[in-house]
């Protein structure tokens, strides 16, 4: 099979790859159609890392997936072949603290596809996963929007964890994919007002038109002010979704007093820092997310239905051999791109 390959810092090629086959009673062979640019695989491909975890080349990228059932193991009987599902890009061992917990997210052994040393990723033709990650989607939803399964049910795992729910007043910091996911499972929970900050004015009005009751561009406008001018008692809660300083920084400005931080983007550096007299005397709550945690039915069930059109974040296509294209692309934010999609195998 043919898979796009890491081979050094911004250097990716198409080889060819073994075959993968089924070896567990669980597996499923899925043929790859469609897969989603997303900002953990763009760290690896301009850093070559994500803190720890760093990549020994080649190694394939790629975890946002549409696929279909080829193949099944032997103890598969909720599967078959020619269904169409999304993937839930971790694999978990089911016998750990945390598995038992019910924190299968943070699961002591787990493997999640184009992490290093753990599964290879998505962009290639075929994948093996176990049958657990494997959801059947409705005919009604297109390998896009299925493929927008995965960062979806991070938007609606980060407001499952919001105090409050839904939130009164929220904020989002950063409307790329995640930002843009976390905005419409929030209007479909139905927080009352939701503020969006980005760098980039063309993310600004994909966001109005997916929800957003006020939008502000940091560097033009201060963003903050504004803000706390139109919420004088400060937010709820704010969702970062930069992984920047400069917005950790402003979440703790823009929270009322034991009001909570959301911390789901991923900082490229090692480490970041907060002003502790100003935590303190608020008395704000930081949380972290971490990845989906059970809930891809609920983001295809959300897509699904229409209560979460996601089709406005898809802004560009590719093809297999264009994945280098694409990389490039999100990683310079170039022509207004938001969700870069790599048709593998699909139309």
């Amino acid at each position: 099979m043919k898979a796009a390959f890491l081979t050094g810092i911004r250097e990716m090629e198409i080889r060819d790859a073994p075959d993968p086959r089924i070896a567990a009673p669980d597996d499923v062979l899925v043929r790859i159609d469609a897969v989603g640019v997303c900002g953990s695989d763009v760290h690896y491909y301009t850093t070559g890392r994500i803190g720890s975890q760093k990549v020994e080349y080649p190694w394939t990228v790629g975890h946002e997936c549409a696929g279909t059932v080829v193949e099944v193991g032997g103890g598969v009987s909720d599967l078959a072949a020619g269904q169409r599902v999304a993937i839930d890009p971790l694999s978990t061992c089911g016998r750990c603290d945390q598995c038992l917990s019910g924190r299968p997210h943070t699961c002591r052994n787990q493997a999640f596809l184009a992490c290093p040393g753990q599964l290879p990723g998505a962009l290639a033709e075929y994948i093996v996963m176990p049958a657990q990650c494997c959801f059947p989607v409705p005919e009604n939803m297109n390998n896009d929007e299925v493929t927008i399964v995965e960062p979806l049910s991070i938007g609606l795992y980060a407001q499952s964890l919001a105090p409050e729910n839904p939130p009164k007043r929220a904020a989002i910091l950063g409307v790329g994919p995640i930002g843009l996911s976390v905005l419409l499972c929030l209007r479909a929970a139905g927080s009352e007002e939701i503020f969006v900050t980005d760098l980039l004015g063309e993310r600004l009005e994909t966001a109005t038109a997916m929800g957003a009751d006020w939008t502000g561009r940091h560097g033009p406008q201060d963003v903050v002010s504004e803000m706390l001018a139109r919420a004088e008692s400060g937010l709820d809660c704010v969702f970062e979704c930069a992984g920047q300083q400069e917005t950790l920084d402003q979440c703790v400005q823009l929270l009322r007093p034991g009001g909570t931080m959301l911390a789901v983007g991923i900082p490229e550096i090692e480490r970041v820092s907060f002003n502790p007299d100003i935590m303190r005397r608020k008395e704000i709550r930081l949380q972290n997310v971490r990845r989906q945690n059970g809930c891809v039915q609920g983001a295809i069930d959300l897509i699904s239905s229409g209560q979460a059109d996601v089709m406005p974040m898809v802004t560009h296509h590719f093809d297999l051999a264009g994945s280098r294209e694409a990389f490039e692309m999100v990683a310079d934010y170039r022509d207004g791109v938001i969700k870069a999609i790599v048709n593998v195998s699909g139309g």
